[in-house]
């Protein structure tokens, strides 16, 4: 360990450990660097023999990804269970290791176990932002000292899927659901609302008299209302009132967890030939694809992107840009709107 002026006159400390060169840069003052040489070999030699920080009782990675979950994950953020997951797995490559004795190199070794198996590379690239989030607390609780996960990168991700319904596919897939699963699909595509909003939805949230209806689940955990169409309105108010959830699981009392048996079976079911065998019906859809046909429905029908974004409850305009799908057609029918405004003034006779 040295300390030496570079050719702009300022002195540098320059040294290296476990194997990596290191260099800083102090200042003018050969004094200062000399005092920040000494601080660097103190901070050295105290992890070297487990003094200060490193002295500290070794908290197991499992025991605190407990607590963060606890304290922090499920006080604070509407995607914990999302946490749990990743918690999960990561615990089970981890286990029996202290939070001081994950390295970068372990992180990187997890990455590739996971990959290995299959896993995509956005699961893992959340599971690794859940793990740097338990490390941040870690450190914040006087628990670590250093994130390991902070150089380590994200694996590139795929585009992101676009599947858009078509008039024919959504008018099949309506005649094709079953009397429980039609107005959970009508109300998806009439509102753009997520799938947990819709299956949250109390009567008390829904005003047939000024046809509106109040999200108070919504994922950026700001309530929202939305305008209700005819159709939408018309189905809801159809629905049995059998408890104070719209769609009521009579065996818990509480709302439906899921539909994803009965929409798979829905798609099957839509086929463009009943009588054909082989007629897969609707095919690569996903529940959530109905939210995005809904918000670029309401897009290509004219509606600002403002409008649209105070729908979604999205908290930006670039949020709902990705459902802006130029094609030829939309962007002939767009210069056409100006030609009529252009033709209206008196810049031409």
């Amino acid at each position: 360990m040295s300390i030496k002026r570079n050719r702009r006159g300022k002195w540098v400390i320059d040294f290296t450990c476990k194997g990596k060169r290191i260099t800083r840069v102090i200042g003018e003052s050969k004094r200062e660097a000399e005092a920040a040489l000494a601080a660097m070999k103190a901070d050295i030699l105290r992890e070297k023999y487990g003094l200060g920080l490193r002295a500290r009782e070794k908290v197991l990675f499992e025991t605190h990804a407990k607590e963060f979950l606890e304290l922090y994950a499920k006080q604070n953020k509407r995607s914990w269970q999302r946490d749990e997951i990743s918690i999960a797995h990561l615990n089970a490559f981890f286990r029996e290791r202290s939070l001081l004795d994950i390295t970068p190199e372990l992180i990187e070794k997890y990455r590739l176990s996971r990959r290995a198996d299959g896993i995509s590379p956005s699961t893992i690239n959340r599971e690794i932002a859940c793990c740097k989030t338990i490390y941040s607390k870690a450190i914040e609780w006087g628990k670590a000292d250093v994130d390991p996960t902070r150089k380590v990168k994200k694996f590139r991700e795929p585009a992101s899927r676009e599947r858009i319904l078509t008039g024919d596919e959504a008018r099949r897939l309506l005649n094709a659901a079953g009397p429980e699963l039609r107005p959970i699909l009508i109300t998806a595509l009439g509102t753009g609302m997520r799938r947990r909003e819709i299956l949250d939805l109390m009567w008390s949230d829904i005003d047939f008299i000024r046809g509106s209806i109040s999200v108070s689940t919504s994922k950026s955990g700001k309530g929202r209302k939305i305008p209700m169409s005819g159709p939408v309105a018309g189905v809801l108010g159809a629905v049995p009132r059998r408890g104070e959830y719209v769609f009521h699981n009579p065996m818990t009392g509480r709302p439906i967890q899921d539909v994803k048996t009965a929409f798979r079976a829905a798609c099957r079911r839509a086929k463009k030939n009943p009588e054909d065998k082989k007629d897969p019906g609707i095919t690569g859809l996903h529940f959530h694809d109905l939210r995005h046909t809904a918000l670029t429905w309401m897009l290509r029908a004219g509606a600002d992107i403002v409008t649209v974004a105070k729908i979604a409850g999205h908290q930006s305009i670039q949020m709902t840009a990705k459902y802006l799908h130029e094609t030829g057609e939309s962007m002939r029918l767009a210069v056409e709107k100006a030609g009529e405004f252009i033709g209206g003034t008196s810049l031409f006779p």
